[in-house]
């Protein structure tokens, strides 16, 4: 079980690191607050494809790693869409403190969202 925890832990981390960093062009940002661009979609889509390899490599049942990728990526478009709308005017040079607690309140949203994934795979694979 620790074996298991860890990693989808650690893979889930360094997905969301990668997705978010590495994978992330500006056509994608520029589209994460408007519906009609697919900017966001593509993004959260990124996010979805990256989490099931890593959900695949763990074992995660069929239609569990099913029902969490597609609640995955209406999760994450949903908190990437309303951070672009409840930080907006927000800049890192303008107003440091209040853009590092919005950037932190994103990035804890979907670290939760990660733990809750932990959690049902461990409950369909009988770990809990």
């Amino acid at each position: 079980m620790i074996l298991l925890f860890f990693s989808l832990l650690v893979g889930l981390e360094i997905k969301h690191y990668v997705a978010d960093y590495f994978l992330q062009p500006a056509w994608m940002l520029g589209g994460k607050g408007n519906l009609r661009h697919p900017g966001g979609y593509a993004h959260a889509g990124v996010h979805v494809g990256l989490s099931a390899i890593v959900l695949y490599v763990a074992g995660t049942p069929p239609m569990t790693m099913a029902l969490l990728l597609a609640v995955e990526y209406v999760i994450h478009y949903g908190l990437d869409y309303s951070k672009i709308h409840y930080s907006r005017g927000v800049h890192v040079d303008t107003n440091p403190r209040r853009f590092w607690v919005l950037h932190g309140v994103d990035q804890l949203t979907h670290q939760l969202t990660y733990a809750a994934m932990i959690y049902v795979v461990l409950q369909a694979k009988g770990v809990l």
